[in-house]
């Protein structure tokens, strides 16, 4: 007979896979709507609009004023302070990359680096083993990525985008260890969402206030408003839902679903064009994806975390 303890590690488990990935679909059209909307807008001035009123908006749906007095004691700020950095970090490198790469590419790179970020800092910050389900199926997903970035033209890509992305991946990569970190201190990770978005806003509001233009454009309009709503404030809401109730390898390697809705909205949306090696890439992808969310929902054994 199941344990009644088994059974609330299932439940942790496969509570977690469904939220981090909606989200993951939810973030896999931001690089696409951007370049859809053809907004004249600097990519950091959107990325700062998105992030402040995204953070506003998350916060009046999730934060309570004792979980924001949480995220500041001792054990929990400096933590709280790195999860803001990277935040500022992933959003403006990330919108830079899109707008000099292409959203397929861009998100590619970003998210083929997540996986491989989260599960070493999964590892060294709180032992975190990395199984072997874990390893196979971020080495498919990662292929996958691989095959993603090979032009279909065999042109060059965009070193400058790929670095971005890379910076981007690895900021986002520190931000899901900096989440579990602040569980685990006791710190409310529902506050902790948009505290990190908006104060990552007000990082980037000098450069929002420096380049204006283009911000008031009905097409920019629009744009923040998707992102900031639909992938920001729901994308976040549900991503902090499940990312203290999967490991954090498991975490990244679900992310790299972002890049697979980009390279499907890219091709149904913005004409881009997929070779064979992009093709097989999207299939070898998908079932790292499916390998690493299939056992978490079967496992028996409860990860290591703390409710916020």
């Amino acid at each position: 007979m199941t344990s009644t303890a088994g059974k609330a590690g299932n439940a942790v488990r496969g509570g977690g896979v469904a939220p981090v990935l909606t989200a993951a679909f939810l973030w896999g059209t931001v690089g696409p709507a951007q370049l859809l909307a053809e907004s004249s807008a600097s990519p950091v001035a959107i990325g700062g609009c998105r992030m402040l009123l995204g953070g506003f908006v998350l916060g009046l749906f999730t934060a309570r004023r004792a979980g924001f007095l949480s995220l500041w004691q001792r054990p929990a700020r400096w933590w709280m302070l790195v999860s803001v950095l990277v935040t500022a970090a992933f959003q403006a490198c990330f919108l830079e990359a899109v707008d000099r790469s292409g959203a397929a590419l861009a998100t590619a790179v970003t998210f083929g680096t997540v996986p491989v970020v989260s599960g070493v800092c999964g590892r060294v910050l709180a032992g975190e083993r990395l199984s072997g389900v874990w390893v196979c199926g971020t080495a498919c997903a990662v292929g996958g990525i691989a095959l993603l970035l090979v032009p279909a033209d065999g042109g060059p890509t965009g070193s400058a985008g790929v670095l971005l992305g890379m910076v981007a991946g690895a900021s986002f990569g520190v931000y899901i260890a900096a989440t579990r970190q602040l569980a685990q201190r006791g710190a409310d990770t529902s506050a902790a969402a948009p505290t990190s978005v908006f104060g990552a806003g007000i990082l980037v509001l000098p450069w929002v206030l420096a380049h204006p233009g283009g911000l008031a454009e009905p097409r920019t309009l629009v744009l923040v408003g998707w992102l900031a709503l639909g992938t920001t404030a729901l994308g976040y809401l549900l991503f902090t839902w499940g990312v203290t109730r999967i490991s954090g390898a498991t975490v990244g390697t679900l992310s790299l679903a972002e890049p697979l809705v980009a390279t499907v909205l890219g091709v149904l949306l913005l004409g881009e064009r997929l070779g064979a090696p992009a093709v097989s890439g999207a299939v070898l992808l998908l079932g790292g994806l499916v390998l690493v969310s299939v056992p978490a929902r079967r496992a028996g054994r409860p990860v290591q975390s703390s409710r916020p």
